[in-house]
């Protein structure tokens, strides 16, 4: 009798290693700014040599769940431009076109606004204030709004204070500036138009009015399309490098 047996496909130690000190770490059995054990400490309890202990720990310190504290290694929490470069990384390996990103920041960006109009504080529509003010100068001076802009959407991202949220839009945020920097050389007026949607999301944002916000940050949005569409992209295309 013939046996159809599949060959067992076995997980090199210093992943194993990395899986179990990750799960712990998510689990919360590891908490942030707990010190690991060290290598000699951890070989003992894996049964492993030293050196595999250290491929795995650094492994963890790619991904951003462990930093180094002299000689100790310290459980710490990722920062969000570290998650959204791997995973613009990642869309980009992808080939995702422009009108991939723009459809999700479709449905991101006016939701950031909703979200942010009932929790924003006094603190930070001053930020958005001297944001308008920078980008009034840029414009003005006919420079480019591009990075400008891309501030003012992580601003009131950031007021909406919803980690889910601002993990999601980051790696898309990064991706819309390479839309935005093809733009904005073929349609300088682009940046009046771009002031004063800003202008209208913060009022909106002011009087906390969800519905306003949305609406403008919607309209913003669809000018970035008309602006690609005007400028001959085709947004079905892999986004341009920058």
């Amino acid at each position: 009798m013939t046996l159809d047996i599949q060959k067992l496909q076995l997980k090199p130690a210093y992943r194993v290693i990395t899986e179990d000190l990750r799960q712990r770490i998510v689990s919360g059995s590891l908490k942030q700014g707990d010190a690991l054990p060290t290598e000699t400490d951890l070989a003992t309890r894996f049964g492993v040599h030293r050196s595999t202990i250290r491929e795995g720990l650094r492994q963890l310190e790619q991904d951003g769940l462990v930093r180094r504290d002299g000689k100790r290694l310290i459980v710490s929490m990722p920062r969000h431009s570290d998650l959204a470069s791997s995973a613009e990384r990642s869309l980009r390996l992808r080939n995702v076109s422009l009108l991939d990103v723009f459809q999700v920041a479709l449905v991101l960006e006016p939701l950031c606004a909703s979200l942010a109009a009932s929790v924003i504080t006094d603190e930070e529509l001053e930020g958005l204030d001297g944001n308008l003010e920078q980008t009034a100068a840029i414009v003005a001076a006919g420079g480019s709004p591009v990075d400008i802009d891309i501030e003012f959407q992580s601003r009131v991202a950031q007021a909406t204070r919803n980690q889910a949220l601002l993990l999601a839009r980051a790696p898309i945020n990064l991706l819309m500036h390479a839309g935005y920097a093809a733009i904005a050389p073929q349609l300088p007026q682009s940046g009046a138009r771009l002031l004063a949607a800003h202008r209208q999301v913060v009022a909106a944002l002011r009087r906390h009015d969800a519905e306003a916000a949305e609406s403008w940050t919607r309209k913003h949005m669809l000018d970035y399309k008309r602006g690609c569409e005007v400028a001959g992209l085709d947004m079905r295309e892999p986004l341009p490098q920058v």
